[in-house]
């Protein structure tokens, strides 16, 4: 018996969110947080895309750092946020930016 194993990718250029407004979910500080959350919304079977993009950081010295920003699209965003909060995650606020 043959049996072919197809990768199940689930993150997706910039490309396939072409018409409509992908929406950020959440903005990871650190490469470990953010393969963790490729890793979870891989496994769960969400579609999303990752930019790297400025932030500002820090309580009292304040700057501009550079973070991974996830983006998923409106009909999935609810599934999304949910998986994420179950895992300990604090995703974006709708309609809230860096």
């Amino acid at each position: 018996m043959v049996v072919f194993f197809r990768p199940i990718l689930m993150k997706r250029d910039p490309d396939y969110f072409a018409g409509t407004e992908p929406e950020l979910v959440f903005i990871a500080k650190r490469l470990r947080e953010a393969l963790k959350l490729e890793e979870l919304l891989t496994g769960a079977g969400v579609d999303y895309t990752v930019e790297t993009d400025e932030y500002h950081g820090g309580m009292i010295f304040r700057s501009m750092r550079v973070g991974a920003f996830f983006y998923v699209r409106p009909e999935v965003r609810e599934q999304a946020v949910a998986l994420m909060v179950e895992n300990g995650y604090v995703p974006v606020a709708p309609g809230q930016s860096a």
